[in-house]
């Protein structure tokens, strides 16, 4: 098989079951650990300002512990920089952060605030940091990201994944358009968010995007059958979608 799609797991709500409770159980080093031995090509996790799920103690772990790459999302913060520039994750993916949200409501505005951005940018490169941005699929955000200098951006799927009918297919068209342009301005072009088995293979077959990040379904689908066996079954979705790409 050409163009082996990469799959990051995001382990997050292993950590949001944990605290819900308190204590630490269930670990999500752990799943992190089960996610590599299941074929995960990478971990990612979520260091919000409120510590709501992954903790400090979390990324200190993963960063010592599991011998896979980690994508550390962070918000543009000086409290984060620091973390990052402390711990040197193989990658940090910059992305928008409201205290409110549930989750992430949609990509960075990478163009709108670009003076806010470069300097993490340019510190998270220059200590050796894959830097990522989350962005929606629009062309001026992948032009602000290629200007800033970010070597990867990831496309936001939240609301192909949430529509249905005809509204999905427009969706599916602007991702497929922006990751054949991200390819052109010489951009890795990773996607991810609230994607399921029903939703992945349509991103999956787009063969310009390298690797997907997936956490919640993963996590959620592991109650009913193992996270294992959760993972194994997206990575063959994924593998099937990628057959026939070159």
């Amino acid at each position: 098989m050409q163009n082996k799609l990469r799959l990051g797991v995001n382990i997050d709500h292993v950590a949001t079951i944990r605290n819900a409770r308190g204590g630490s159980f269930p670990d999500p080093i752990r799943a992190a650990r089960l996610a590599a031995r299941a074929g995960a090509d990478g971990i990612t996790a979520h260091l919000r300002e409120d510590r709501r799920h992954i903790s400090d103690s979390d990324i200190t772990r993963l960063t010592n512990e599991v011998n896979l790459p980690l994508n550390f999302e962070m918000a543009a913060t000086q409290e984060m920089l620091d973390i990052a520039l402390r711990h040197r994750p193989h990658a940090a993916c910059i992305v928008p952060e409201k205290r409110e949200e549930r989750t992430t409501e949609g990509g960075l505005d990478a163009k709108g605030n670009f003076d806010k951005l470069k300097p993490f940018v340019e510190r998270l490169s220059v200590a050796g940091i894959r830097v990522s941005l989350f962005i929606e699929a629009n062309l001026a955000q992948l032009d602000a990201a290629k200007a800033l200098g970010a070597p990867v951006i990831e496309l936001h799927t939240g609301a192909y994944c949430e529509e249905v009918g005809e509204k999905r297919d427009r969706e599916l068209k602007r991702i497929v358009e922006a990751a054949a342009y991200a390819d052109e301005l010489g951009l890795e072009c990773h996607a991810g968010h609230g994607l399921t088995y029903d939703t992945v293979k349509p991103i999956a077959e787009i063969p310009t995007i390298q690797e997907l990040n997936i956490g919640h379904f993963l996590i959620g689908e592991a109650v009913f059958c193992g996270l294992a066996e959760a993972m194994e079954k997206m990575r063959s979705l994924m593998d099937e979608a990628r057959m026939g790409t070159k």
